[in-house]
């Protein structure tokens, strides 16, 4: 068992006071994707392309930390256990495509709405992480729209759902980007 050299809350206020962009930019995408393969793209291709980008998430976080200045791969960093905590946040969102593929055999329409609900939860813990109401804000408001466009809008779920998501990610990232860190 690894003796911890700094208390964690230190390691908690050195994991606050970062930026978190690459995380949510790459959301962004990779639903912005999504949705404009819903406008122009046939149904099969758009479920496979759904899959793919958000599957893709963590590997599209990891290419654009090195333009955020965050580079979530850089090993000269001291070890941070809520770096540990945030992966496992990473990993749960990942095991959650094992509700979302049973109920998308049944009906497709449906993976927007359980990859879209499912996924942004694991903005819950991060607010948490680092002490500000983002990411209430986020998954609240996100599922809270997924599942209303999902009843108002039958025939666009592949389109509307991801926009909405996209539109989330726009707040989100600016309220990341001015909120007071640490």
């Amino acid at each position: 068992m690894e003796i911890l050299t700094r208390p964690l809350e230190e390691q908690r206020n050195e994991f606050a006071s970062r930026k978190f962009l690459a995380t949510p930019i790459a959301g962004l995408i990779a639903w912005l994707i999504t949705g404009i393969a819903g406008m122009t793209l046939p149904p099969i291709i758009t479920v496979w392309v759904l899959f793919i980008s958000t599957g893709g998430i963590v590997y599209m976080s990891l290419f654009i930390s090195k333009f955020t200045g965050e580079n979530f791969l850089d090993k000269t960093k001291p070890k941070n256990e809520f770096d540990t905590l945030f992966m496992l946040t990473v990993g749960q969102a990942v095991l959650v495509y094992s509700i979302a593929i049973p109920f998308f055999l049944i009906d497709y329409t449906s993976l927007p709405m359980t990859i879209g609900i499912l996924t942004g939860l694991m903005w819950v813990p991060f607010s948490w992480m680092i002490k500000h109401w983002v990411g209430i804000f986020h998954s609240v408001v996100r599922t809270v729209l997924v599942v209303a466009l999902w009843y108002l809008l039958p025939e666009y779920r592949f389109v509307a759902i991801p926009f909405a998501i996209v539109l989330i990610y726009i707040v989100t990232l600016f309220i990341l980007k001015t909120r007071k860190k640490g």
